[in-house]
């Protein structure tokens, strides 16, 4: 070898020493010129955003290609944090640790989220001129109802105005509906809603069938959704219904009062008599109520109604607001008597015709121009009047007494011709 050509080999040398960084390896071979690596390390793609709820595991791949012996590092992009460098994590947070897969995939993992742990991080590559890329975590929270933002219960008077507001933070930011816990419609405006939207929730005028608990419900694209409940209390004086104020029964009889009283807030409720005494429970009598919000049934039930209980009752209530009572008159229904059964006589005749009859009725005649009425006739007349008496005397009525008159004229001719058969078979 000349001396030119080994001159030429070492200025070589010396240039490839002055631009390295001291992190390469410098090969002299006789063969060949030696230099630095042809391919500096790079990322093969970039790395994807996250979107993870509260408490569970965020993930972000960093691809690299030609990484030889340069090292990767993370770092969290807003503070300027060191979490890893390479595969030593150097951060005291025990939820992160960090993984490669034959040092093209590097990933950082970030166990149970906190909302704290929002925000980007930088995957960086250590060459002279370091490279880097980012890469953002975006933790969802589930809403909460902020409690001092949101009303708690409300009280005002039938009438007046309120407003009911409700709170809630989360992320994405939750959407707030009103709904009543029974369902009924909501009366903010015609016509009336089950469900209305917003954290605002304005009643003007209120109506006691306004009266009732709301639900507050704040929800957004992470479960689960969380509602707060607000009773509003509507202040107004009793009143009394009565849906039967005449009210009749038979004697002996269990006989039912009943009074509807809408009041809040709650009420002193009673039974009073027409002659001002207080009607307390017992053997003879039985109260009864029933509550369901600001509506009262009051119930009196009457033990074998007799004479004694006839007359006025009064349900009465009161609070604070005011007092109102209803008015119930009791009185008897008499049921009919049932009139005493029909007696109905039969005669058995035997070997008698009708022209049997005819002749004896025409000689009975004859004998009557002459001779007394006999005494059993009498007797069976005198009875016959008696029955037709004792059945004037259990009817009671003008009606029946003429009715029985007719039916006796009726009979009349009946009646004579079993006398007759009688009177004539006691003659042969």
């Amino acid at each position: 070898m000349t001396l030119r050509a080994l001159l030429d080999r070492w200025w070589i040398l010396l240039i490839s020493f002055y631009f390295s960084t001291g992190k390469c390896y410098i090969e002299l071979e006789p063969s060949r010129i030696i230099t630095n690596s042809d391919v500096d390390p790079d990322f093969s793609g970039p790395i994807n955003n996250v979107t993870v709820a509260l408490g569970r595991e965020a993930v972000l791949t960093c691809p690299v290609t030609d990484l030889a012996h340069y090292k990767v590092g993370w770092m969290k992009a807003e503070d300027q944090t060191i979490l890893s460098l390479h595969t030593k994590v150097v951060t005291h947070n025990n939820r992160i640790s960090v993984s490669h897969d034959n040092q093209l995939i590097w990933q950082l993992h970030i166990r149970q989220v906190r909302e704290s742990d929002k925000g980007c991080y930088m995957c960086q590559i250590n060459t002279s001129v370091m490279k880097k890329q980012l890469g953002c975590i975006d933790v969802q929270v589930p809403p909460d109802i902020i409690d001092d933002g949101t009303s708690s219960d409300v009280t005002v008077h039938e009438g007046e105005n309120v407003t009911l507001v409700c709170k809630a933070t989360g992320h994405p930011e939750p959407k707030i509906v009103w709904r009543r816990e029974d369902g009924e419609h909501i009366m903010v405006k015609k016509p009336a809603k089950d469900i209305f939207k917003g954290d605002t929730l304005s009643l003007t005028k209120l109506e006691r069938r306004q009266m009732g608990a709301y639900l507050c419900i704040a929800s957004n694209e992470v479960p689960p959704a969380v509602s707060k409940r607000i009773n509003l209390n509507i202040n107004f004086a009793p009143k009394i219904k009565v849906p039967n104020q005449l009210l009749g029964a038979p004697l002996g009889t269990d006989v039912q009062l009943e009074c509807y009283v809408e009041a809040y807030p709650n009420t002193i409720n009673y039974w009073v008599k027409y002659n001002g005494h207080v009607i307390l429970p017992g053997t003879k009598h039985i109260v009864l109520e029933e509550r369901s919000s600001y509506k009262i049934h009051m119930k009196l039930i009457v033990k074998a109604f007799n004479e004694s209980d006839l007359g006025i009752y009064l349900c009465t209530s009161s609070n604070s607001l005011g007092r109102d009572e209803g008015t119930i008159r009791l009185y008897e229904i008499k049921i009919p008597t049932t009139p005493p059964p029909t007696t109905t006589v039969t005669t058995h005749t035997t070997g008698v015709t009708r022209n049997e009859i005819t002749s004896t009725e025409q000689s009975f005649r004859q004998t009557t121009k002459s001779t007394t009425v006999p005494k059993m006739f009498t007797v069976i007349d005198t009875s016959l009047n008696s029955v037709e008496l004792s059945s004037n005397e259990l009817t009671g009525s003008s009606s029946r007494r003429r009715s029985g008159i007719s039916a006796s004229q009726h009979h009349q001719p009946t009646i004579l011709l079993i006398v007759t058969i009688l009177f004539y078979a006691a003659i042969r």
